[in-house]
């Protein structure tokens, strides 16, 4: 049975530099099917559709959304808003209102959430309905897929800034520390490691929240690497938890929650503060530096993977063809099937929702401060081909005359 009606497509979550080719993958095949009837692009995610804030994608013109499509951010703007049962059964009446059948919600695990209480709703009232959940997530934590949408771009810049990083840190040696987004899991933090290229390339330490932090553990690693070569890089996800699960970052101010009731970590540098004051005072090396890299990896547009662009046009597409073609609701999936190559499933909203995927235990090293080359192996193919490496003199060095 076709359904008749419109498509709405709305972004939540975090930007990233390739949602935009999910958004307009998803438009232009939905605009290729005879029973939609209108194209809607929802402003600032659900709180859009609560309002009722709506473009008219339909008249769009092709060559416009195709540059959006390679521009980063949200061109629909975002929101931070967490539905719950109640919202969603606003966003329903919205739906039944506007003779809305087809919904796609480009996000994370919220997003897959939000696109299962709607669902439900849908089916409670018999209104025929598809929803589909389309990845995206630069912390790469998603359940039932090789990889997310917006990581493989946003890994390709941290890989970048670390290499400039190393080789800042090899002309004037000290030591230097790089804050990394990653909550709960640390794929992005780990995409850091793409810099070691030599045997005495940073960073030599990296660490993640699904290992413990140790701060003790933590100034050993550094002086053990401090002496050996003279100088240590060390990459850390904000995210680095105690034993208590406690993130380190908290335990020094009350930075607040953000809109889901998670403690914020991201927008302060205390983390990079806290450790340098502490290599500074209990090692006693004075030349230490620390970066958060902040928002910079969200949306830079001089970084962005072409592997991940492809990808993140095809889940936009194959949203529209799952609902509109086969009627059928539920998160499309990236599946790696070779080296390299992908295909796309469909799983039930339920393996995703909610949920959130960590690191597995082959790409983090038996001492918790480093990755393995398998993670690495995992990674480069999604860095595109155009991912640059840096070079060192291997010229010898001429001989002493005056002090041989």
């Amino acid at each position: 049975m076709e359904l008749e009606g419109k498509v709405v497509v709305a972004q939540g979550g975090g930007p990233t530099a390739v949602i935009n080719q999910s958004l307009v993958g998803a438009v232009l095949e939905s605009r290729k099917f005879r029973q939609v009837t209108k194209v809607y692009g929802a402003v600032n995610g659900v709180a859009g559709i609560i309002n009722e804030d709506f473009l008219d994608l339909t008249q769009e013109t092709t060559h416009n959304l195709e540059q959006v499509a390679i521009t980063p951010s949200s061109a629909l703007f975002s929101t931070r808003d967490k539905p719950d049962k109640k919202y969603c059964q606003e966003i329903f009446k919205v739906f039944i209102a506007h003779n809305v059948r087809y919904f796609f919600y480009i996000g994370g695990n919220d997003s897959a959430d939000t696109v299962r209480i709607v669902n439900e709703e849908a089916e409670t009232a018999g209104y025929e309905f598809r929803a589909i959940h389309i990845p995206k997530t630069i912390d790469n934590d998603l359940l039932m897929n090789d990889h997310t949408p917006g990581y493989p771009s946003a890994a390709k810049f941290v890989a970048q800034a670390f290499i400039g990083l190393n080789l800042d840190n090899r002309a004037l040696p000290g030591v230097h520390i790089g804050v990394v987004m990653g909550r709960h899991a640390g794929f992005l933090t780990a995409a850091s490691s793409i810099a070691q290229k030599y045997p005495d390339d940073g960073p030599h330490l990296i660490y993640i929240p699904e290992r413990t932090f140790n701060i003790d553990k933590f100034l050993m690693d550094v002086k053990k690497t401090y002496d050996k070569y003279g100088r240590c890089l060390i990459a850390v996800s904000e995210g680095v938890m105690d034993e208590n699960k406690v993130p380190i970052v908290t335990k020094l101010i009350d930075s607040g929650t953000d809109a889901h009731g998670n403690k914020q970590l991201s927008g302060t540098g205390a983390l990079g503060d806290l450790l340098a004051d502490q290599i500074k005072n209990k090692l006693g090396i004075q030349r230490v530096r620390s970066d958060t890299l902040g928002y910079l990896q969200r949306s830079f547009m001089g970084c962005v993977s072409s592997v991940d662009q492809h990808e993140a046009r095809e889940v936009g597409e194959k949203a529209a063809q799952f609902a509109i073609w086969h009627n059928v609701d539920g998160s499309i999936t990236i599946n790696r099937t070779g080296y390299y190559s992908v295909d796309y499933k469909l799983t039930d909203l339920k393996n995703i929702a909610a949920n959130t995927r960590l690191m597995p235990d082959e790409f983090i090293n038996a001492e918790g401060n480093n990755v393995t080359e398998a993670f690495k192996y995992y990674l480069q193919p999604l860095l595109g081909s155009d991912m640059p490496e840096a070079s060192m003199l291997r010229a010898p060095r001429a001989k002493k005359i005056l002090n041989p």
